[in-house]
């Protein structure tokens, strides 16, 4: 989960030039209103629930996607039936009605569920559901490469098989509404034989020939997983070559200056930011003041402290006391890379099992 070494690109400009001077597609406002800056926050399996998305808006983050859910779990009750959008709490929180649930009470929209699965009938099932559920963009992911996924011809499995990946978008396509955008999550490629560059090719013609609406692009394989450096001149060569289309890029944000680099350097209309915002909120209140033409700051202790609150007391709505307590440890890690103190704060949130020590760590090291 930690950046690798990367070498960026140098440009003629500045990141302060390229932010400030940067104009935002306007088909993406358009398609979803709310979408109004050129970054967004990735689905992270096991991190981007309601809590998280909730503290990104907080600080900026304009648009949000949920993890993975699959497509038989949601079909059979499961996972996303309610946990998934703080709009439909209430029941899986067990905090009474609607209005009196504190985390259904705030905005996670606009938002985009994300579905994954293998048959083209049980995705469509999937995404007429989230479709009821008032998400408001409905995204495919053809790029997970986690080996139990890939074994059950799901994720980044289908950029190998490009005529059932088709069959997939094409069945989801018939019972969503043209009013709620489609998009999709790929990967450049299976692996990096000639074969699977052109399925990747057709898959991604595909996509738009469809009608949906953009194609989100990580600069690795599905066989790279997460080791080695993205490829950003691959998403370079994929805008130029498809300059009419809408293609957000994917792949080694770590900073706020890794979202304008990506820009500008590759030409996508807007950036993933997936695991360098991990208990990093603070990149997109970073990236807005750049777009202000204003300096970014770091974020203070009394911030990083009510940054923290806020994201245990939502998990702790969402999941449960026992069970937050032990989610936000690895929150907890990450958020400690701020501190000044960083390895200190760090073990003693690995530590934590409770809402006490939560609020003991933050007095001792991120005093009010």
């Amino acid at each position: 989960m930690n950046p690798p070494d990367l070498t960026r690109p140098v440009l003629d400009r500045s990141v302060e030039e390229i932010a400030r001077d940067f104009e935002l597609d306007p088909r993406i406002p358009e398609l979803v209103p709310g979408f109004d800056a050129p970054f967004f926050q990735a689905g992270l399996a096991g991190y981007s629930d309601g809590a998280m998305r909730l503290v990104a808006r907080d600080h900026g983050c304009p648009f949000c996607i949920t993890e993975a859910l699959l497509d038989v779990t949601l079909v059979n009750g499961g996972k996303g039936r309610t946990r998934e959008d703080p709009d439909l709490l209430a029941e899986a929180c067990g905090t009474g009605e609607l209005e009196e649930n504190v985390a259904a009470g705030r905005h996670d929209h606009p938002l985009a569920g994300q579905i994954m699965g293998t048959e083209p009938e049980m995705m469509a099932r999937a995404a007429a559901m989230l479709v009821d559920m008032k998400y408001d963009v409905i995204d495919i992911n053809l790029a997970c490469p986690v080996k139990k996924i890939r074994k059950r011809h799901r994720g980044g499995h289908l950029l190998a098989a490009p005529d059932h990946a088709v069959e997939i978008l094409e069945a989801v396509r018939e019972v969503v509404p043209t009013e709620i955008p489609l998009t999709v999550k790929l990967r450049r490629a299976f692996d990096e034989t000639d074969e699977m560059a052109n399925n990747f090719e057709r898959i991604f013609n595909a996509v738009y020939e469809i009608g949906y609406a953009w194609a989100t692009v990580h600069c690795r394989t599905v066989q790279q997983k997460y080791k080695g450096p993205g490829r950003w001149p691959f998403l370079k060569s994929l805008v130029e070559r498809h300059p009419d289309k809408v293609i957000f890029g994917s792949g080694d944000i770590w900073t706020v200056d890794d979202i304008f680099l990506m820009l500008a350097h590759t030409g996508v209309h807007a950036v993933s930011v997936a695991r360098g915002c991990i208990g990093n909120p603070w990149i997109f209140r970073q990236a807005r003041c750049l777009l202000a033409g204003e300096s970014p700051a770091p974020p203070t202790l009394q911030e990083q402290r009510h940054a923290l609150l806020n994201h245990f007391h939502l998990s702790v709505q969402l999941h449960g006391e026992g069970s937050a307590s032990r989610q936000m440890r690895k929150f907890g890690i990450k958020f400690a890379a701020h501190h000044p103190d960083q390895q200190a704060v760090k073990s003693r949130f690995i530590a934590v099992r409770s809402i006490e020590e939560w609020h003991a760590v933050l007095d001792e090291f991120f005093p009010e």
